[in-house]
């Protein structure tokens, strides 16, 4: 029960706060999207250009929210994936993996590197934004 009502107020601290998320995408034009929809949603947002910025970059800072490509040079999101889940520090950050592809196995393998949830490119919006609050526990 303790666990319960600690969870319900961490919720409404994070609601009440601006949700900061780091977007991961080695795509400049895809950066620039996931920022201007964020944004303007009340989002702060910070970005990395591979997984291995990324996962510093988490080390550093405290997030709300990862967006997390999974093709990129240096670490792929699966590597960055499963590093911040090994990691004490950093492995409770809910994590939204982002790609082109599309198949069920695809999927599978992103929840198995630590997803809590998958997005296929194109992301629209709505979707993003929706998907952003949802995890990041941010009220509407």
């Amino acid at each position: 029960m303790n666990q319960l009502k600690s969870r319900e107020r961490t919720i409404r601290e994070v609601s009440k706060a601006t949700a900061r998320v780091l977007v991961v995408d080695d795509g400049i034009t895809q950066r620039m999207f996931y920022r201007s929809v964020l944004e303007t949603a009340g989002f702060v947002v910070e970005e990395a250009v591979n997984g291995m910025e990324g996962y510093e970059m988490a080390l550093i800072h405290p997030f709300d929210l990862l967006i997390v490509d999974i093709n990129m040079p240096k670490m792929d999101g699966y590597a960055m994936m499963r590093m911040i889940r090994s990691d004490a520090a950093v492995r409770m950050v809910p994590a939204v993996m982002v790609s082109t592809e599309g198949e069920a196995s695809d999927v599978v393998k992103a929840f198995e590197a630590g997803a809590n949830y998958y997005l296929q490119k194109p992301v629209q919006p709505d979707e993003l934004t929706d998907v952003a609050r949802m995890i990041a526990g941010v009220a509407l």
